[in-house]
């Protein structure tokens, strides 16, 4: 049994997808994702975040992939990328041990009225540097929304777990543990809805404030 001193693996992106299908976290059915599009492949990202380990290596993975940039804040949205927004924070904080700047912050945004801001007393201060961490991108509307709360001069970057889009302009490059070849429909377009298959909508963008 490993110790707790152990480091958190590095994966691979072929690793990154083989450890979310060992555990779950993509599955097949006709899904309304949070973008409103239609997709027969969902990415239920909590079923690998539900797993400790697994969560601190797909944050570890991330902070590896923007290695030798200084970091003090680590920004992701609510709810979903919460867990991965703070291990990756975590292990920014790890590789900068004994660091006389010290161990990096992780803040979230979250939607209030049907606008994303930071709440709860989070703020970026003057002249800190920025890395903004999403799950799964799809449209990369949520992520445009949260970019928006950064001055451009301070972002690092932006990572996310799993990239599913087509390809976005985000005025700086997108860096994913991994890209999920899954198509995506327009409602209006979609085949299983054609087909008469009922859909779910399983993402937290559509859970009600009575469900907690």
């Amino acid at each position: 049994m490993a110790g707790p001193s152990r480091l958190p693996k590095i994966l691979t992106e072929d690793q990154v997808l083989q450890a979310l299908r060992d555990v779950g976290a993509v599955s097949n059915g006709h899904f309304i994702l949070s973008s409103g599009r239609h997709s027969d492949v969902y990415a239920e990202k909590f079923r690998a975040l539900e797993h400790p380990g697994l969560a601190v290596s797909l944050g570890a993975s991330l902070a590896d992939r923007f290695a030798g940039q200084h970091i003090d804040v680590v920004l992701s949205p609510a709810v979903g990328a919460i867990v991965l927004g703070f291990a990756t924070a975590l292990a920014v904080s790890r590789a900068r041990d004994g660091d006389r700047d010290g161990e990096a912050r992780f803040i979230f945004a979250e939607r209030d009225a049907g606008t994303v801001r930071l709440r709860r007393g989070f703020e970026v201060a003057a002249g800190e540097r920025v890395l903004v961490i999403e799950d799964v991108v799809t449209t990369g509307t949520s992520l445009r929304e949260v970019l928006a709360l950064v001055d451009p001069d301070a972002l690092v970057g932006v990572g996310c777990l799993l990239d599913r889009s087509p390809g976005l302009d985000l005025g700086l490059p997108l860096t994913s543990l991994a890209r999920l070849q899954a198509p995506t429909w327009d409602p209006a377009e979609c085949p299983l809805c054609a087909a008469g298959v009922s859909a779910v909508a399983p993402g937290s963008r559509h859970l009600t404030a009575s469900s907690g």
